[in-house]
């Protein structure tokens, strides 16, 4: 079980937190446990679910699929033009393409 807090743009204290397991898409937690993350499509064409994480794996590289890939630089929110990112606090991210991992998660959402 990992513990996923959840904090506000700007914010020192998270506003909610709960325990997930390994593999759940952070979208489908947040609609589970009431997060006010906005979403739209909740496949990664919409861009609506933009989410920053903080997790102990960080600094490191991860692979974004082609959508998420996609919408993030439609959207000016990717880091590069690669397909291979950076994995640090300030890369934006999908909510309905990451999955949680083993580590804890501290995922902050835009005002």
């Amino acid at each position: 079980m990992s513990r996923v807090r959840f904090f506000r743009e700007g914010e020192a204290a998270p506003f909610a937190a709960c325990d997930a397991l390994p593999g759940t898409l952070l979208l489908d937690l947040a609609r589970l446990e009431d997060i006010p993350l906005h979403w739209r499509c909740g496949q990664g064409t919409c861009g609506t679910c933009l989410v920053r994480l903080v997790h102990a794996g960080q600094p490191g590289e991860f692979s974004p699929g082609n959508r998420e890939r996609n919408v993030l630089t439609r959207f000016g929110r990717a880091p590069c033009a690669g397909k291979v990112w950076p994995d640090t606090a300030e890369t934006w991210r999908l909510a309905c393409h990451v999955e949680v991992g083993e580590a804890d998660l501290d995922v902050w959402l835009p005002v």
